[in-house]
């Protein structure tokens, strides 16, 4: 029974330092894919002057988006750009349409009937949601790369602490080992 405990010590203190390892390779290959894909965008921050990057990332002013931390700050700036934009409505604040009797108006329509008809007589549709709509797909996109070098990171430390679990388990079965070797 000790024989079998203690090759059952040593297989799992060799199985959780090789998971921890693996672990830690796929968080750190997961990071440097997030960065690599960051970087492919060619994002670079504006200028200080604009009040969105004062506010959001006054730190990186005119330098690219490298990491899931700037990706997160750019698109704070994106969202602060069209809100500043659409008058600060959502998109579910805004109509369809754009309204015939502004169309410069964000808030638009969404009454077809009282919408700016376009040359064969349909609804034109509200500039100003479309914008909307796109620039939250690129915030999305931009906060999954910051949730995602987090997730490689919290990856990191859980594949660290099976290795050092592992190791801990290798180490007492090495000592139990010994100790029962002594005293036989």
């Amino acid at each position: 029974m000790n024989r079998l405990l203690e090759i059952g010590g040593w297989g799992a203190g060799i199985v959780l330092v090789l998971f921890g390892l693996a672990v830690v390779l796929m968080s750190v290959n997961a990071r440097g894919t997030v960065r690599s894909s960051i970087a492919e965008e060619k994002v670079s921050f504006g200028s200080a002057e604009d009040p969105a990057v004062a506010e959001h990332a006054a730190r990186w002013a005119g330098r690219p988006v490298e990491t899931g931390t700037q990706a997160r700050a750019f698109a704070n700036i994106i969202r602060a750009h069209t809100t500043q934009r659409s008058g600060g409505l959502t998109y579910a604040e805004m109509g369809r349409f754009a309204a015939a009797a502004d169309p410069d108006d964000p808030a638009g329509t969404s009454d077809a009937a009282a919408a700016l008809l376009d040359e064969s007589g349909q609804p034109v549709p509200n500039r100003f949601r479309d914008t909307w709509v796109t620039a939250m797909a690129l915030t999305a996109a931009l906060n999954m790369a910051y949730l995602a070098e987090q997730l490689a990171l919290f990856g990191l430390v859980v594949g660290l602490s099976l290795v050092i679990v592992g190791i801990g388990f290798l180490v007492l079965n090495g000592r139990r080992a010994m100790g029962t070797a002594g005293s036989g």
